[in-house]
């Protein structure tokens, strides 16, 4: 794993980049190299400089930071900071790490920066992913295993020594723990809500303080997840 990721600040107030620099300074494993208030100048800048993290501000004059995620090489990763919490599942739409909400507070910038490190680990380490992200998953505690493209998983639950993948229009039971899939699932794509789920959040159809709803089967919100998950999604109710 990389000692250091190098990163720089695309966002058009100064006041939200100096406390990003500030924050940046008390983390060992970040690399400022560049700070930016005109987003087409940070986009130039990247076109031409491998840069490994970008913290990018939404609204911006000329182009979105929506958009400009869009045109920046898929290998820079993103995290979003911005002070409109609508934009919270666009973000996702894109695989941007994570989605940091204004004002931002230190706890929650090192747990987003944090993912970076856990992300490359990942890539590194998990033996049975391929670039079709799919993973084999041995059934029926024979030799058997079962394709799962991770795109059709709509959550994910600990049935103590076992796991239920639950896909769109089937279960899958295989021996495994969820800390395995908590490590290997991306963070863009799964977060977990309780000790015994984690979720799809793409496959989210409606939330309420107390409950998720994936493919209209409720989930429950366990409190230890419940700050995490609303500054995931940027506390956005819909």
């Amino acid at each position: 794993m990389k000692d250091k990721f190098t990163c720089v600040i695309i966002d058009d107030e100064p006041a939200a980049i100096r406390l990003l620099e500030k924050y940046i300074t008390k983390v060992s494993f970040l690399d400022l190299k560049n700070t930016f208030t005109n987003p087409l100048e940070g986009l130039k800048y990247l076109e031409n400089e491998p840069i490994d993290l970008v913290f990018l501000d939404i609204q911006m004059p000329e182009i979105t930071g929506i958009q400009l995620s869009k045109i920046i090489d898929k290998k820079t990763r993103i995290i979003f900071t911005t002070a409109y919490p609508q934009f919270a599942l666009d973000s996702y739409e894109v695989a941007a790490i994570d989605y940091l909400l204004k004002p931002i507070e230190f706890e929650r910038f090192y747990a987003a920066v944090s993912k970076i490190k856990l992300s490359n680990t990942s890539k590194n380490s998990v033996k049975n992913t391929t670039t079709d992200d799919f993973f084999f998953f041995k059934t029926d505690g024979k030799n058997k295993s079962v394709k799962v493209f991770l795109k059709d998983i709509s959550y994910v639950e600990s049935l103590k020594n076992y796991i239920a993948i639950h896909l769109c229009d089937q279960q899958i039971i295989t021996y495994n723990t969820l800390k395995y899939f908590k490590e290997t699932l991306p963070t863009s794509s799964f977060i977990q809500i309780h000790k015994s789920y984690i979720i799809s959040i793409k496959h989210i159809d409606k939330i309420d303080n107390d409950s998720i709803w994936v493919h209209n089967q409720e989930l429950p919100i366990g409190n230890t997840y419940r700050k995490s998950f609303f500054d995931t999604i940027g506390n956005h109710q819909f």
